[in-house]
């Protein structure tokens, strides 16, 4: 398979519905290159984080620092920001510069590289199910935050791979209760455990 040729063009995180974007993005391949070594997953849940209206979105109300500056950019670079001090959350910045949406890669399906991934893991049982064993096992770290996702280090492509509504759960985010009204809001998809590849 060719890579260059199924990394998702700029056109697709480019697009104004962080919520439909987040709901494709399941089914994708998610790749990194590190030093050579390459691993990579099929991404099964994601949450969406509508910008500046969204009181869940580290841009809720125009906030702009240092750390969220790449929400800020044309969609198609990572967003990776710490949480808790300890896990590396990686997120899909989306639409067109100067409005921050993203979209929280939460989990998914190892398919290349697992034993560098059991090694980044620290256990011979691969975990990748929640965003903080993912990014681990895939080598992402909050210095790869700014990263283009059609770069060499970290890649989003397309397999082909369909996945089907009546195969995605949806509902509300998590950890999020700060959020009020919004932390209700039904922009969190998952493929459905019976459905997983």
């Amino acid at each position: 398979m060719n890579s260059v040729l199924n990394t998702l063009p700029s056109s697709f995180y480019q697009g104004t519905d962080v919520v439909r974007i987040a709901r494709e993005l399941l089914g994708k391949v998610i790749v990194t290159n590190f030093n050579g070594i390459r691993t990579s997953g099929i991404i099964t849940e994601t949450e969406a984080y509508a910008g500046a209206t969204d009181k869940a979105s580290h841009a809720h109300g125009g906030k702009r620092t240092a750390r969220n500056e790449p929400m800020y950019a044309a969609g198609g670079i990572a967003y990776v920001y710490l949480c808790y001090g300890i896990h590396h959350l990686f997120n899909v910045v989306t639409n067109v510069t100067g409005v921050p949406h993203a979209v929280l890669v939460r989990a998914m399906h190892p398919t290349t590289g697992l034993p560098t991934m059991k090694e980044r893991r620290g256990s011979d049982t691969l975990t990748t199910a929640g965003p903080g064993t993912l990014t681990q096992a895939l080598g992402i770290r909050t210095d790869h935050s700014g990263t283009d996702l059609s770069s060499g280090l970290i890649r989003l492509e397309d397999h082909g791979i369909t996945v089907t509504p009546s195969h995605v759960i949806v509902g509300p985010r998590i950890g999020i209760d700060y959020a009020g009204p919004d932390a209700l809001l039904p922009y969190r998809f998952r493929i459905a455990p019976s459905h997983l590849l």
